[in-house]
């Protein structure tokens, strides 16, 4: 494993292996701040976003994201002081402003607007993009270059058909409306090749409906031009000793294999 820095040059590509890319450097380190004034910290998530956040079979709230919090605070040694609360998506900014939680744990995305009002942890994770392969219709395609001429499948107006368009300028675009148009067309072999959201196509192709029909071409790709930043935790802007604490926590869990044991848990095929 190792940082992907090189890769998230905005416009950049760049194929990744299958571990869960490390994003802090080796040599890095992050002061833990003086967290004893901290009354509590209490996350707010989901429970409409599985893996990352879902009830689980006993009714109790699971995921990627409530892990993760759970190991930030044992790291912190704060978990007496530790909450995590679910809300529904559109309720998680209002209710950190209003003070009714520290930190948002639920995949919100970065942009502008949100950095003028709250604070971001370093990115913990990235979701990247990647081909999936008819088994039959794609035999022999063991990279990029070997569709050309061939049309491989993207959804009209995402940020998948961007980023295809400009990473792949020699290869054919295949429009389709939507994503479950394009996976039937995957499926039956009308497209060879599909390019879009890594997590989705790689439990699409072990699942029911794909019925061993596909599989993903080797090579994750990044870029923080059409693919974001990554995953972050959120908390209000005039809590930075409140960020570092998170990012030292981070750190620690990256170093020490924690956060991957996390992804391994709800990722166990991998998306990279």
């Amino acid at each position: 494993m190792f940082a992907v820095s090189a890769s998230l040059i905005a416009g950049g590509v760049h194929a990744e292996p299958r571990e869960l890319p490390l994003l802090f450097d080796s040599r890095e380190r992050i002061a833990k701040p003086d967290l004893s004034s901290l009354a509590r910290l209490r996350f707010l998530t989901t429970v409409d976003f599985p893996p990352f956040n879902f009830i689980d079979q006993s009714g109790k709230l699971a995921g990627f994201h409530v892990d993760l919090a759970r190991e930030i605070c044992r790291e912190l040694a704060i978990e007496p002081k530790c909450q995590i609360q679910a809300l529904t998506f559109e309720e998680l900014t209002p209710a950190l402003e209003d003070g009714q939680g520290d930190a948002i744990a639920a995949g919100v995305a970065i942009t502008p607007e949100l950095r003028k009002s709250f604070g971001f942890s370093r990115p913990f994770m990235q979701l990247p993009a990647r081909f999936a392969l008819n088994r039959k219709a794609a035999s022999g395609v063991v990279e990029p270059a070997d569709l050309a001429g061939k049309p491989v499948g993207v959804v009209s107006g995402t940020r998948h058909e961007a980023m295809f368009k400009a990473f792949f300028p020699e290869l054919t675009a295949k429009i389709f409306p939507d994503r479950d148009t394009m996976l039937a067309a995957l499926r039956e072999g009308l497209v060879p090749a599909v390019f879009s959201d890594g997590m989705q196509l790689s439990f699409w192709i072990s699942g029911g409906i794909a019925s061993g029909c596909c599989t993903l071409m080797e090579g994750a790709y990044f870029s923080q031009r059409f693919l974001g930043e990554g995953l972050t935790i959120m908390n209000r802007k005039t809590e930075p000793a409140l960020t570092q604490a998170i990012d030292h926590a981070l750190l620690a869990l990256s170093r020490s294999g924690r956060l991957e044991e996390i992804y391994l848990r709800y990722f166990p095929n991998g998306i990279y």
